[in-house]
């Protein structure tokens, strides 16, 4: 029945085995005959279960898994644009190199997708990454092709103009590994600049079909842990210094740490897409539908750290927002003049909370300190929903699909309230809302 209605898929082997092993013992056992239990028989057994446990675990821990459906009033598309710049890209060795890089755009449209099919949930080169990084065999992540993901590729924008938002992802994962978070907010009245930083994302498939797949040999060569820096804020997490003190040994492990660098470099990715942007609203699928009045910028884990960089360096950006990231470099000595929003996980207290350091100086506006209680690092990535088994996934105990609404319900309402300035979105509410959800609120200095 399942190779009926779905279709082959690896993780079912063990069941198959176990159909065709049943239908043989049912074919060569004589009844008649009493069932004595020998070393053979008893072997057969052991491996039967097994097979058998195999069997039932397998399809659990890597399921075709549901997306939550996007609540918003807009359908969604997708479009790859393909940015080359005339800077050397510092990450080969090819000094004839210059660096490009993929945004694949999510947008909201009102075409009828009654009758079309989605896109596939990862294109075929971060797919391959993603089975490279975890010793899996290339088409291991085949069976995605089940998963119904709300994108429709190259559907109309809708008529209007939209708020545009730029999205970061985090360091060494699939680049569009958010479906469930983009597709939400693309669906609420957004156009999404989905990165993918090359080189240091899982894959990308440029338009002349060339692969170009997370560089492991350069994250070795430029991996530097510096002890003298870090191993003094560490001991001082470790021994609970007071927080005045601790601020002075974190300091310059925080405005130095190597990550610095990778954040700059991404950084750079995001100004070259902003100075493309009047070009973009000039002519193409997007023409005329960029708000370029009302451009945000936010991101996960690396790049949530890299968005608050750039909301730093380039006054085109109105609001930023970080979901569990560190922002490294010169924050800590600074204050951000626009709004921003902070979401961090629920992680354990002896976790060094680095960015309590980053954000003591928050903003000359609004900030928003929040937690997603219950949850890991991997909560705001679609993770949860592909890897099932919290002790693989590293998620925490958080119904994923629950995280997913929470979050983007908060992010939304933190573009809605300081993008298209809607005077009665209610962020605090949201926090009231969730028992899942701390959340506090400052204006300049003081907390609202």
């Amino acid at each position: 029945m399942h190779l009926l209605f779905e279709g082959l898929r690896w993780q079912m082997f063990p069941a198959y085995v176990l159909l065709f092993v049943l239908a043989w013992r049912i074919k060569v056992v004589d009844a008649s005959q009493p069932a004595r239990l020998n070393f053979w028989r008893g072997s057969g057994y052991f491996v039967f279960v097994l097979v058998a446990v195999i069997a039932w675990v397998l399809p659990i821990a890597l399921p075709v898994f549901t997306l939550p459906e996007p609540r918003g009033n807009y359908k969604v598309g997708t479009q790859i644009l393909h940015v080359k710049t005339d800077k050397a890209e510092e990450i080969t060795k090819d000094p004839n190199d210059k660096r490009e890089f993929l945004c694949k755009i999510w947008y909201p449209s009102q075409a009828d997708v009654s009758n079309l099919a989605g896109e596939s949930y990862l294109d075929q080169t971060g797919r391959e990454g993603f089975a490279t990084k975890y010793g899996l065999p290339a088409n291991a992540l085949n069976y995605l092709d089940y998963v119904d993901t709300y994108v429709y590729p190259k559907i109309p924008v809708a008529e209007g103009k939209f708020p545009v938002l730029l999205f970061s992802h985090g360091y060494g994962s699939n680049a569009t590994g958010y479906y469930a978070l983009l597709t939400e907010i693309a669906s609420q009245g957004y156009i999404i600049i989905n990165m993918n930083h090359t080189y240091e994302s899982l894959g990308a498939t440029f338009p002349d079909g060339s692969k170009k797949y997370f560089d492991y040999q350069f994250q070795q060569e430029v991996t530097d842990w510096n002890a003298e820096l870090m191993d003094p804020m560490i001991k001082a997490f470790e021994e609970g210094v007071e927080f005045e003190k601790r601020h002075q040994i974190a300091r310059p492990a925080i405005k130095d740490y190597y990550e610095k660098n990778i954040q700059a470099r991404w950084a750079d990715d995001i100004v070259d897409v902003l100075d493309l942007l009047d070009q973009w609203n000039g002519e193409g699928f997007l023409k005329n539908k960029l708000n370029l009045d009302k451009i945000g910028v936010f991101g996960h884990s690396v790049g949530g750290g890299t968005a608050g960089r750039v909301a730093m360096q380039d006054s085109r950006i109105k609001a930023a927002a970080n979901l569990d990231g560190i922002q490294w470099g010169k924050k800590i000595d600074t204050v951000y003049h626009l709004p921003f929003l902070f979401i961090s996980a629920d992680w354990p207290a002896e976790h060094m909370d680095i960015n309590s350091h980053v954000y003591l100086k928050k903003s000359s506006d609004y900030f928003y300190d929040a937690r997603l209680l219950n949850s890991g690092h991997p909560n705001f990535m679609d993770i949860p929903f592909l890897v099932t088994i919290n002790a693989v996934n590293q998620s925490g105990d958080i119904d994923p699909a629950l995280g997913t609404e929470i979050t983007t319900k908060l992010v939304t309402a933190f573009f809605n309230r300081h993008l298209k300035s809607s005077a009665d979105t209610d962020m605090e509410g949201i926090a009231n809302e969730y028992d899942l959800l701390e959340m506090k609120v400052y204006k300049g200095d003081s907390i609202q």
